[in-house]
Order: structure tokens, then sequence, then C-alpha cells
């Protein structure tokens, strides 16, 4: 019988077949955005490797750096227990802003980086959605900066003598993973501007970082900002990352869903938005010839 209804010709059973095969295309989709994906992490680990000399260097600078801000708890006179509860404030907000900084970064510079090596036609002419690219560079990102902001974080705790022995390590970790989420898809806004501004798009990437610092009570509460800044605060991943991971290493708690939950709406409307913000800024760079345009 191969007549399943009035007027229908296909074999019985073809409605099977399609779903089957709708199935099957979209495990062959979803592994071959997978493979990119790897691939984008892969390339991205070999360049690091590269560049393994400079990336030392600029870990001796972030230590140097994060000692500078760490050494204030020592100056204001305060007792033993409270200069070691505020070395470990300060030292919480420079690693979470060092990590931040790697996001920005590594997800900022994507178009610079191909610029750089000379691939950049190669890579936005490639099978590979812009999506995937740009969480390649993310992943990449956060893998990255999390062994260095563990290095960091445990090497000027040495160098000072902070102790953390309610500390909750874990926690911590877990919540600085969801912020990751949203700091990716704030980059991946700021990512667009080397593509429409050769010149000056990866500077004004770090003015972006810098007013996010400003807002989010890195280094002194939010609660010592004016009004009007500490509404922005609120719409910052990083206020929810310092507050809980501060909360995680001093006091020792857990996962606060007040934390959490932020982290996840901002998340939910970053990313979105970071992909059709770069979606666009890439249609008018290759409009108007600046795709590969260094200046």
């Amino acid at each position: 019988m191969t007549v399943t209804g009035v007027g229908s010709t296909e074999p019985a059973g073809s409605g099977g077949a399609g779903s089957a095969g709708a199935r099957a295309g979209l495990s062959a989709t979803l592994r071959h955005e997978l493979i990119g994906l790897g691939g984008i992490v892969e390339r991205n680990v070999y360049l690091t490797k590269r560049y393994f000399l400079w990336d030392l260097a600029f870990m001796v600078w972030t230590i140097a750096n994060t000692l500078t801000i760490v050494f204030i708890a020592r100056s204001v006179g305060l007792a033993s227990a409270q200069e070691n509860v505020l070395a470990t404030k300060l030292l919480v907000g420079a690693v979470i802003w060092a990590f931040l900084g790697i996001i920005f970064e590594f997800v900022t510079e994507t178009v610079a980086w191909e610029r750089w090596e000379g691939t950049i036609e190669y890579t936005f002419m490639a099978p590979l959605s812009r999506s995937t690219h740009l969480f390649g560079m993310g992943a990449f990102a956060v893998l990255y900066g999390l062994i260095r902001a563990t290095i960091l974080f445990f090497v000027v705790a040495a160098f000072i003598g902070i102790h953390m022995s309610d500390a909750n390590f874990g926690s911590a970790l877990a919540l600085l993973g969801i912020a990751s989420i949203s700091f990716m898809g704030i980059g991946m806004m700021t990512a667009v501007l080397p593509l429409i501004s050769p010149e000056k798009g990866a500077q004004l990437g770090f003015v972006a970082q810098g007013l996010m610092l400003a807002v989010s009570g890195v280094y002194y509460p939010v609660s010592v900002m004016p009004g009007w800044m500490q509404a922005i605060a609120k719409i910052s991943p990083a206020t929810y990352a310092l507050r809980g991971d501060r909360a995680a290493i001093v006091n020792g708690t857990g996962l606060a869903w007040a934390d959490v939950w932020p982290l996840l709406v901002i998340a939910v409307f970053a990313i979105p938005v970071g992909l059709a913000v770069f979606k666009r800024g890439e249609r008018y760079a290759k409009k108007h010839g600046k795709l590969k345009r260094s200046g």
C-alpha cells in the first residue's frame, strides 16, 4: 500500500523517515559546529604557545600590579584580622578584574588577531557560523583566564601572607564560571569595534572595560558611589561576581541565588545582543572594505 491518504502519493512511513533525516541533519550540523569550536580553541592554544614568553612577561606585570593594590591593606593601620580581610577583598577584586580583562582582551581582539596573523579573510569565509567562531574565542579566553587568575591569586596570597581558612573556593569558581557567560556577551559587543574602526577600535574596547571597572566595585563597595552609578552597577555582571566571590572567599558562603540570577538574566540578553551587534558590524566592514585594513 502506497497511498496514505486522499490525494497522497507518498509511501507509508515517509513522515518517520523525514523526521529521522531531519534529526540526522541536525546531528551532523551540531557535530560540524562543535568541531569548528574545538578548532578555534586549538588554534588559540598554538598561538599562546608561540607567544608564551610574552604571556609570561605580562603575567609578571599582572602580579606586580596586583601587589601594588593589595599592599594598600597594610598601609591603613588596621588590626591584623581586619587587615587580612581587607587584603583578601582587594585581592579578589584585582584577580576578577584581571580575569575579566583577559576575556575582554581575547574576545575584543578577535579581529586584531586575525589581522596580525593575516588570516582574517580565510576565517571570515570559513564554513563556520559566526556564533561558533565567537564562542570558541570566548571559551578559550575563559579557560586561559581561569588558569592565569588561579596562578595570580595564590602567588599574591602567598607573597602577602593572606590567610583564608574559611574560603569556599568551589563556590567562588562556580560563580566566576557563570559570570563568564555574561562577560563573553559583553565582549562580543566590544569585539565589533575593531571591525568598524580598524584604527582605534581595539582601544575603545578597553575604554568599555575601564567603565565597567568604575561602576562594579572592584576595589571599593558599590555603596560608596553616587546613586546613578549604583544604578548602572546593577547591569554589570562584574558587580555580582565580585560580591559573591568576596563572600565565598572571606566568609566561606556558598552560591547565593541573589548573585546567580542577575548573571543569568544578563547572559540571556548579552549573548544574543552581542552576536547581533557583531554580525551587523561584520556586514558593515565587508561593505566598506574595512575587513582587512589595519589602519
